[in-house]
């Protein structure tokens, strides 16, 4: 099992690529802390993962609430001792063209999709750092690379993410804590099926493979960054896109 003994912390753990990463890293054999908004999907997901080799301890968890996380993260390394890996995954969608976009709407996905990163890796890496070790990945998006027409809110969110990625690296690479990201293109989750069918049927045809990816196959890729296989592996962006960006 490729994360025995690994204490794992995923944000937006309960649906989506969250959901699917949590479940992944279980079969590998990690204690995954499932942290999420929502208190019914993670009870969904911890009888979803029963049976498995590893263990899913659930926390609700806002990712825009310092003091949340802070006691949280306090409460895993009193319990564990130790926190191996962090998938910062926890996002939301508001979208609308520029012109029409609403302040609230700007700022609530900025609050989550950026600093909801910075505040949750600023409270888990001291731990790393006394550790020596950790891997920390980071879900951007394809969008943070190239844009897209009314996302302007998500994609100056994802972009963030990615120059925030680069600069952890660099500054933590002296104590061993590699910092990656990976870059979904249109992946089936509860995100994308809010597209219209004309919306859906554009990014398709614009998509080599000829089909929305899975958030398991997202997944099988956070889990490569997150092991020891890739421990030679630092400071990168993975696009997982079905070739949409090629």
């Amino acid at each position: 099992m490729r994360l025995e003994g690994k204490v794992c912390l995923i944000t937006g753990a309960a649906s989506g690529i969250g959901k699917a990463t949590t479940l992944l890293f279980a079969q590998e054999g990690a204690t995954v802390i499932a942290g999420d908004i929502s208190k019914e999907n993670l009870d969904s997901l911890v009888k979803e993962a029963e049976g498995l080799p590893g263990k899913v301890d659930p926390y609700v968890l806002n990712v825009t609430d310092r003091d949340q996380i802070k006691e949280v993260v306090e409460k895993v390394v009193q319990k564990y001792g130790r926190i191996d890996v962090l998938v910062n995954n926890a996002g939301i969608t508001r979208d609308a063209l520029l012109v029409r976009m609403k302040e609230e709407d700007w700022d609530a996905v900025i609050n989550v999709n950026l600093k909801g990163v910075f505040n949750v890796t600023q409270m888990v890496v001291p731990y790393m750092i006394k550790q020596r070790n950790g891997s920390i990945v980071n879900v951007s998006s394809v969008v943070g690379i190239y844009g897209n027409p009314g996302q302007t809110n998500y994609a100056a969110s994802k972009a963030g993410v990615i120059g925030m990625t680069k600069t952890w690296a660099k500054e933590l690479a002296g104590r061993n804590i590699r910092v990656n990201a990976v870059a979904p293109g249109f992946i089936e989750t509860p995100m994308t099926e809010k597209l219209p069918e004309k919306a859906r049927e554009a990014a398709l045809s614009r998509i080599p493979l000829g089909r929305f990816g899975k958030p398991e196959e997202v997944a099988q890729v956070i889990l490569f960054l997150a092991s020891d296989e890739s421990s030679y592996v630092t400071g990168q962006v993975i696009g997982i896109d079905g070739g949409l960006v090629i």
